[in-house]
């Protein structure tokens, strides 16, 4: 995420202190249910995803959290998380799969940690960095560009998502957001087959009691999205993550509708390649502001590490 939106940036003065903007955490473990077909379509339900009460015997819905979240290319320590609970921040993104990620070496990712960064407090955004659109403006994602199957592809990367967030104690109810980089813009073929892939990707994570979410440019991926909405378009991801580098604007997004995804539905991505201490840790990140759904973690027996704990 944190190369490929730089046209967006604001001035110095946003990057240089966290967003002063919604400061208290918010977190909520009310049951929800994931509507279907397209988010916010008219005439239907709005939003991707709603609270409601869970049915007897119904598996669990994810929580929804309510506030800041960072994401960082690698995940850090348990003791960098530990430090970090000084600061404003109270969900974070971790890269837990796909082709496509910069930094597929997560030496601190695993069951135990994310067991163990939960029990901190902390609430999990799974990104899953797959396949990439064929015009896909980052020359460090064009190796991953999809090829002639995108249907076929997504398919089978979302059965590679789950499992991977299976592996790391990400129960079913979780979302898994796909992280799609900015693509060139205008370019009606390449986004046929982006979007092809995105369908797939999101209805077989649906299928597989998964909550599907998407992550991309505003001016690319999450417009043509958007478009596929007002169309009518089934099978569309259930919670937008869009980027967009200046002031934070979760509902003020003009790109998208004021009743599409929503509620509890949204995260905006406002400024990228931050570098912010707290507890005398220094990480590059990138900043968000968010109302959506956080993952659900499965309980790990007889942890150990002096770290757990709040």
């Amino acid at each position: 995420m944190v190369t490929a939106l730089v046209a967006a940036l604001a001035g110095a003065a946003l990057l240089a202190a966290p967003d002063p903007a919604s400061a208290t955490r918010q977190d909520t473990t009310a049951a929800t249910t994931t509507t279907s077909g397209a988010p916010g379509a008219r005439g239907g339900s709005v939003g991707g995803v709603r609270a409601v009460g869970a049915a007897r015997g119904a598996p669990a819905g994810p929580g929804y959290y309510r506030g800041r979240a960072f994401d960082t290319c690698e995940a850090p320590s348990l003791a960098v998380m530990k430090a970090w609970r000084s600061s404003p921040y109270g969900a974070v993104g971790i890269y837990f799969g796909g082709r496509g990620r910069g930094c597929p070496v997560q030496r601190e990712l695993s069951r135990d940690w994310v067991a163990s960064v939960h029990a901190m407090g902390w609430r999990l955004l799974p990104l899953f960095v797959g396949s990439q659109a064929p015009c896909v403006i980052s020359t460090a994602k064009r190796p991953f560009a999809l090829g002639s199957s995108p249907w076929s592809q997504g398919t089978r990367e979302a059965g590679e998502a789950v499992r991977a967030a299976g592996a790391l104690g990400l129960d079913a109810s979780s979302p898994l957001y796909l992280d799609i980089e900015a693509y060139r813009a205008g370019d009606a073929p390449c986004a046929a087959t982006t979007l092809s892939f995105v369908r797939a990707w999101s209805r077989e994570v649906r299928r597989l009691g998964y909550v599907p979410g998407f992550y991309s440019s505003v001016e690319t991926g999450v417009r043509d999205i958007e478009a596929q909405r007002r169309a009518g378009t089934k099978d569309l991801p259930a919670v937008m993550w869009f980027a967009r580098w200046g002031r934070p604007a979760l509902y003020t997004e003009t790109v998208l509708d004021p009743q599409a995804w929503t509620p509890h539905a949204r995260i905006h991505q406002y400024a990228g390649n931050v570098s912010e201490a707290y507890g005398g840790r220094r990480l590059l990140i990138d900043r968000n502001t968010m109302d959506a759904p956080v993952a659900r973690v499965a309980p790990t027996a007889d942890l150990k590490s002096p770290l757990s704990a709040p």
